[in-house]
């Protein structure tokens, strides 16, 4: 994956956290056809980069910023 290819798939996750509608790890991993350990190693990436996105179990999917519930 290209320097540019993660950069956009770190913008696309970004903008479907904020819909609240990533899914899970797994669906992401089946949305990007990239594999699981890939999806998480890019939300690391996402963290350290000062975004704030967790994983809402409630909501089965990533969301950023107060909305974790």
């Amino acid at each position: 994956m290209t320097r540019s290819e993660k950069q956009n798939l770190k913008v696309r996750i970004l903008k479907l956290a904020a819909l609240k509608s990533t899914g899970s790890p797994a669906d992401l991993a089946v949305r990007f056809e990239i594999s699981e350990r890939s999806v998480k190693r890019i939300i690391r990436e996402i963290r350290e980069e000062g975004n704030e996105i967790r994983y809402s179990s409630a909501r089965r999917s990533y969301v950023i910023g107060e909305e974790y519930q």
